[in-house]
């Protein structure tokens, strides 16, 4: 912004409040309302997927966020107050009618939306009332819940536990966290995700990676002199579980455990369509389980239980299962074996979005066609973009000698089974809604809602080619879990924190924030 005015020259006059949140206004809402347009034309051939989020604050305000997501661009459509109604299941079953009306059911494919609606009545509601719609959960929030059942198992718990330990005492004194930094590079030991679970089993990795530069800085000459903590219980436990061989085994378990569902979330939370895949990667980590736990039976019945259970209760939708029959990189892969345990899910689907006998006709050939790779299908190109090419994209160019299974398959493929590169939006959103900052109407708070939403997505967009953790933030959270010290530590012991900069000399503000904030940190500038 401060480029922006720069370049405009001396004697700039800024525009007024008025004119920012009236002219200026409606022309960014209809310039941004112009490129959603242009997406909707893609809908008749790819369709598209209504996504619902909601948001709730402290005060019980309860927003719902409807997006619709298709394979050039996701737009953010409208935002509704349901504070009132959010357990009437007649009300949202309206508001979602009014939602799908104005896509048009012949454009939507799915609907994705988070656990927090009543899920059951929603789902019954539009299958009744919309024979080629499919309600389908987050995938996100169901691999999330599959973690945090994870570490609520006994032993990997107790992991855990013992870990976080380690990383209190560290990051509560700014002079081991500045010893920490010299031992490992400047790399983190806590690593934090967009959920406690998914910061977890990413700070384990991350220890795992730095055990030995941790184990050096504990035997350090530089920890054995700092005598405020080298002597302390907690600094001797810490060092003993540092030390323990049993313990770092356990770490490499839970590692073991958690990367392949990691690996999962991170596929399924980008913003492509990822419908096509997760099935077969839900697959692949399921087996990265039995393969980790081939000597050890009552382990992996432990955690092959909890995937089973939410996969089959939450996750898994016969539209996952007919887009991984469609997906080329599956259906002529050899080494995949589930192949023929998801065809009725397949025909099923084919039924429901071909309801009337003359779209079938002719079907039956071109599922044969398709499945044995003849006509085009068989190609040279073809079988070179099998794996390199977006399987909707890939129906698109090499799809013609089954038109009809063609159109089916582009639909599916084109698909998202997360809500999650959306929620990511909540913060900006929580800021514009905050009422003890925003008096202005209701109108002009949508259309600022409408703009922003929309800007932050287009930067996504552009920004998905690049190398990204979406699951990973750069920011440390000073209120996890591995940094908040125990609820029964001495009043005093936030002192502790400030260490060199309580010497008895006097406190400048430089010293106040390299003591708290460590001597890297920048401190509002100064």
């Amino acid at each position: 912004m401060i480029d922006a005015i720069a370049k405009c020259g001396p004697g700039f006059i800024g525009p007024s409040a008025e004119i920012l949140k009236t002219t200026w206004l409606e022309r960014i809402k209809s310039e941004v309302g112009l490129q959603s347009k242009d997406v909707e034309k893609e809908w008749v051939t790819t369709g598209c997927t209504i996504i619902a989020d909601t948001w709730t604050d402290y005060k019980s305000k309860a927003m719902i966020n409807f997006l619709v997501s298709s394979p050039s661009r996701t737009f953010f459509h409208k935002s509704v107050d349901a504070s009132a109604y959010f357990k009437n299941t007649k009300w949202l079953a309206d508001l979602f009618d009014s939602v799908i009306q104005e896509f048009g059911p012949e454009n939507v494919v799915q609907i994705i939306m988070d656990s927090s609606f009543n899920y059951t009545g929603i789902v019954n509601h539009i299958m009744q009332n919309y024979g080629t719609i499919f309600v389908s959960p987050c995938a996100f929030q169901c691999l999330n819940l599959i973690l945090e059942e994870f570490s609520k198992v006994d032993w990997v718990s107790r992991c855990i536990f013992q870990a976080q330990t380690i990383t209190k005492l560290i990051y509560n004194s700014a002079s081991l966290l500045d010893l920490m930094k010299k031992f490992t590079g400047g790399q983190e030991l806590i690593r934090t995700g967009i959920t406690k679970s998914v910061s977890t089993f990413l700070s384990l990795q991350s220890m795992l990676k730095l055990r030995t530069r941790l184990k050096h800085m504990f035997h350090s000459p530089e920890f054995a002199s700092n005598t405020p903590y080298a002597n302390k219980q907690q600094s001797l436990s810490c060092i003993a579980t540092a030390d323990d061989s049993d313990f770092w085994r356990t770490v490499e378990e839970c590692v073991a455990i958690s990367e392949p569902f990691l690996k999962v979330l991170k596929e399924v939370s980008d913003v492509k369509p990822t419908v096509g895949s997760i099935y077969e990667l839900m697959t692949r980590a399921k087996e990265s389980i039995r393969t980790y736990y081939i000597m050890d039976e009552n382990k992996c019945k432990t955690f092959l239980d909890i995937v089973d259970k939410k996969w089959r209760d939450q996750l898994h939708s016969p539209l996952h299962a007919a887009a991984a029959f469609l997906n080329p990189s599956v259906q002529y892969n050899p080494e995949i074996k589930f192949l023929s345990s998801i065809k009725e899910d397949f025909y099923k689907v084919l039924e429901k979005l071909l309801p009337v006998p003359d779209m079938r006709r002719d079907i039956t050939n071109q599922i044969y066609t398709f499945t044995k790779a003849h006509g085009m299908f068989g190609c040279n190109l073809a079988k070179e973009a099998r794996n390199t090419v977006a399987p909707w994209l890939w129906w698109e160019q090499y799809g013609d000698s089954a038109p009809a299974l063609q159109r089916v398959s582009i639909r599916i493929l084109s698909q998202v089974c997360s809500t999650f590169s959306f929620q990511r939006q909540w913060s900006t959103f929580r800021q514009i809604h905050l009422e003890k900052r925003n008096k202005i109407d209701r109108e002009i708070l949508n259309d600022i809602v409408y703009i922003n939403y929309n800007l932050k997505l287009a930067r996504q967009m552009k920004a998905k080619s690049l190398e990204v953790d979406v699951v990973q933030f750069d920011d440390i959270d000073t209120t996890s879990e591995w940094m908040e010290e125990n609820e029964s530590a001495s009043p005093t012991q936030w002192l502790d924190r400030f260490g060199p900069g309580l010497d008895g000399s006097d406190l400048n503000t430089r010293q106040f924030g390299s003591s708290i904030f460590g001597a890297n940190d920048p401190i509002f500038g100064l």
